[in-house]
C-alpha cells in the first residue's frame, strides 16, 4: 500500500512538473510565465549545480538533502494542506539552493541558470550580487575570509 501511495505521491509531482514546464514555453511574455517558469528553473539549476565537480561536498549534501525532503511523504507541515504545505517546500529549496550557489563562482551560477537573471539574484539575495565564492579549497569545502 505505502509503495502504492508513493508512485501515485510521485506521478502527481511529475504531472504538475510538467504541466509548469509547458506553461512556461506556452505562456505569453509577462508575470504569469515569470511565475509559472520559476520553479522549472530551479529544477535545472539544482540539475546543473550537482552535475558541476566544483561544487563543495557539503553544498552537494545540502541539494541533495533539500530534493530528499522535498520528495519525502514526511514533512513539517504536510503538503494536504493548501498554500501552506507547499511554502516549507520552497523554503527548503530556496536555502540550499542559497546555500550552494554562494560557494561558486558568480559566473557559473549564472551560466547555469536558465531564466532571467534578476530573478536569480530575487531568489540568491544580495550576497551573491556581490560576487559569489570567496574561494575553493582543494578539499571540496569553501575558504573562509578572513
Amino acid at each position: 500500500m505505502w509503495i502504492v501511495a508513493g508512485a501515485v505521491g510521485l506521478a502527481v509531482v511529475a504531472l504538475v512538473g510538467g504541466l509548469m514546464a509547458v506553461g512556461a514555453r506556452v505562456l505569453p511574455p509577462g508575470r504569469g510565465r515569470e511565475l509559472v517558469a520559476f520553479i522549472p528553473n530551479c529544477v535545472v539549476l539544482l540539475r546543473r549545480l550537482r552535475a558541476r565537480r566544483t561544487l563543495p561536498r557539503r553544498a552537494r549534501v545540502a541539494l541533495g538533502a533539500a530534493l530528499a525532503y522535498v520528495v519525502s511523504p514526511v514533512q513539517l507541515i504536510p503538503n494536504f494542506i493548501p498554500v501552506i504545505g507547499q511554502t516549507d517546500d520552497l523554503v527548503v529549496v530556496t536555502l540550499a539552493l542559497r546555500y550552494a550557489c554562494r560557494r561558486l563562482p558568480r559566473d557559473d551560477v549564472v551560466a547555469a541558470w536558465p531564466g532571467s537573471p534578476e530573478h536569480l539574484e530575487r531568489l540568491l539575495g544580495p550576497a551573491f550580487r556581490r560576487g559569489g565564492a570567496s574561494g575553493v579549497r582543494t578539499d571540496g569545502d569553501v575558504a573562509e575570509p578572513g
